[in-house]
């Protein structure tokens, strides 16, 4: 069991994602580019007034990519499109409205996307380069996921002398690789992406500096590589030879393989001496925020009730307000009573937002496979991770999406990134020294694409819904991660040490508040843990339900690779390991751990640190009941189970 079933040698599995009946079209000029768009049109919040606005904003790009590089170094078969786009399409909840895909006509190289669209159908990906070397065909093409914040710039200053076709951020990418020829352009970039790219027969594939936006790549039998933003499309192609993350920061091209192009000082956490600033760390963080407001779909906030996601409701929901746009704010937990809840609702109604608060109970979790372990095991394929903080933290934020998106929402703010940058956890109370206080607040930053960025991109993306995180803005890095170590350690206050004292007090202002004290100075409860403390405690229990002593005692022989060390940690990996069996797609996988303390388990309760100081609390809104009706993102998952089953059949 421990080792991968052989599957198919990379042909798509039998009947895996039947496409919508659609119609499709080809652009006459340019006949390796097709675009397809699907015929259902998403629900869109009735504000007049967001529309009114919106529509002199850019397009922004939500997707998801797929692509393929023949290494012209080593002859292989070309790889065919129609698999290439079916193998795709099993990441269709990126992007369920429309799709692109180009093959370069003498390399084989293949780009394919799918899109999540907005408000601009006329704008399709693969974006197409300047056809200056070419009378009518373009030199380029891109097929792009993420935000790229700084495009307007871009067009002004380097690419003032170039004739963009369209207003989507998106297209810098392919200009500035024309003009530049030089992978480290991606320094340029001052946003979230994993992109790929041809240009006059030479491929590039690249991801942002910390891997906010997910990404993975493959190499078959055939040294073909394969690019996408999730493992499932191209598992059971390279999952016999190479599988792993494509790491951030990096670029990627045949002749020069990875390359890193992020290198800030702070890598080094000797150099990490700055005194504090806090104006300073207060105004880049106003930045992050506002940059981050790009959209041209309504935008949400996530309000979790924690002091991060708090600091960014309240930044947001005030330039919301300035720009007179409608404020929802979203709150999870397993009760009115639970911590998160409680906090959060205090902190919509400082901020003024039109807070919506949704309802989960255990029996989701608990009773039938529609409503129940259904839930755990589509999240696990959704999140492609067998670590259980990702999954008992995302479990919360998977149901919330789902509501979220239900409304029309496409776009949320969340909070992510502040407790790596300024050891909020609460085992950072133990750190033996200054200089290991740093060098653990920097090693948790460059893994946050295994941990909180995984989570929140993906358990989001299952519904559709697009998160950004003003926390891990470049600029906002730079100032807080080189302050000294000793500035960002826990401090006294109010009869206990706090956690992130540095951006508590960057935001302690007397006149016009960001938040109430009791918010800002509240104590660090882990996501999963917020909720309500029965979800954790109601979710081991039920795995520990479900794995007997005997498999407990095999698990080193079944899973040799990360062995699971609790019935809980071994119920999820025998869930990943039905769907991704290869020992490629287990090594892909990075447990979060906790250091400086005995319990390793990944709870905040099970720091010695923690002080369970919630108030019950008497405000008790009416919970909202969600119902799980079969979207398309269930029909293409059901599909996938079905195959799984034709497949281990006998």
């Amino acid at each position: 069991m421990g080792r991968g079933r052989r599957r198919g040698g990379g042909f798509p599995r039998p009947s895996p994602y039947p496409l919508p009946s659609s119609s499709s079209s080809s652009l006459s000029d340019h006949p390796p580019l097709h675009i397809r768009l699907r015929p259902w049109i998403l629900p869109v919040i009735p504000v007049p007034s967001v529309l009114l606005y919106l529509h002199l904003l850019p397009t922004v790009t939500m997707c998801g990519i797929f692509a393929v590089c023949h290494d012209p170094s080593r002859p292989c078969a070309k790889y065919d499109l129609e698999k290439a786009k079916e193998h795709s399409l099993r990441q269709f909840h990126r992007g369920p409205d429309c799709r692109g895909s180009y093959v370069h006509p003498e390399s084989g190289d293949i780009l394919v996307h799918e899109r999540l669209a907005i408000m601009d159908l006329s704008c399709v990906q693969p974006l197409m380069g300047s056809s200056e070397h070419h009378q009518v065909r373009p030199t380029g093409k891109v097929v792009h996921n993420g935000e790229i914040y700084n495009h307007v710039a871009l067009r002004k200053n380097e690419l003032a002398d170039k004739q963009l076709r369209t207003t989507c951020d998106s297209e810098v990418i392919i200009f500035l690789y024309e003009k530049l020829r030089d992978g480290s352009f991606c320094n340029l970039l001052d946003g979230v992406f994993a992109f790929a790219l041809i240009c006059d027969g030479e491929f590039m594939a690249a991801r942002d500096p910390l891997g906010v936006k997910q990404m993975y790549y493959g190499v078959d039998k055939e040294c073909r590589y394969f690019f996408s933003n999730e493992m499932k499309s191209i598992e059971d192609i390279t999952g016999e030879t190479k599988l792993a993350p494509f790491p951030p920061g990096h670029y990627y091209q045949p002749d020069k393989g990875f390359v890193r192009y992020y290198q800030p000082l702070w890598f080094d956490h000797r150099l990490c001496t700055k005194e504090a600033d806090l104006t300073l760390i207060r105004q880049t963080l106003i930045d992050g925020v506002i940059k981050r407001l790009m959209s041209d779909a309504p935008i949400a906030i996530l309000l979790s009730g924690g002091l991060d996601s708090s600091l960014v409701s309240s930044i947001a929901a005030r330039e919301m307000r300035r720009l007179r746009l409608p404020i929802h704010s979203f709150a999870v937990g397993v009760d009115a009573k639970s911590p998160d809840a409680i906090a959060a609702r205090k902190v919509a109604n400082f901020i003024g937002t039109d807070h919506h608060e949704v309802h989960f109970t255990l029996e989701m979790i608990d009773i039938r496979f529609q409503e129940g372990i259904a839930i755990i095991d589509k999240l696990v394929w959704h999140l492609e991770t067998y670590d259980v903080t990702s999954i008992r933290a995302s479990t919360p934020m998977y149901i919330l999406s789902e509501y979220i998106r239900k409304m029309g929402i496409k776009v949320v703010l969340s909070g992510e990134g502040a407790d790596e940058i300024f050891g909020g956890y609460l085992y950072f109370h133990n750190a033996p020294s200054e200089e290991e206080f740093q060098k653990e607040t920097i090693e948790r930053v460059l893994h946050l694409y295994t941990a909180d960025c995984l989570r929140a991109d993906k358990s989001c993306m299952a519904h559709s819904v697009e998160v950004r995180v003003p926390f891990l803005d470049k600029k906002f890095l730079d100032v807080a991660i080189m302050t000294n170590a000793h500035a960002k350690q826990p401090k006294a206050f109010m009869g206990r040490n706090v956690e992130k004292y540095l951006i508590r007090k960057a935001f302690d202002v007397e006149e016009d508040p960001y938040l109430p004290r009791e918010i800002l100075w509240r104590q660090k409860e882990q996501f999963s843990d917020g909720v309500g403390y029965s979800w954790i405690d109601g979710l081991m229990s039920h795995c520990a339900s479900q794995i007997t002593d005997e498999e407990m005692a095999l698990a080193p022989s079944t899973f040799p690779i990360n062995t699971p060390h609790s019935k809980e940690a071994l119920f999820m990996r025998k869930i990943f390991h039905k769907h991704f069996p290869s020992d490629e797609a287990a090594r892909t996988v990075r447990k979060w751990i906790p250091k400086w303390q005995a319990n390793q388990d990944p709870s905040g309760r099970a720091s010695l640190v923690h002080v369970n100081s919630i108030s019950n609390g008497t405000d008790k809104p009416a919970p909202i009941s969600i119902p799980f009706g079969r979207t398309q993102q269930a029909y293409f998952y059901e599909a996938h189970c079905q195959n799984l089953h034709r497949r281990t059949t006998p």
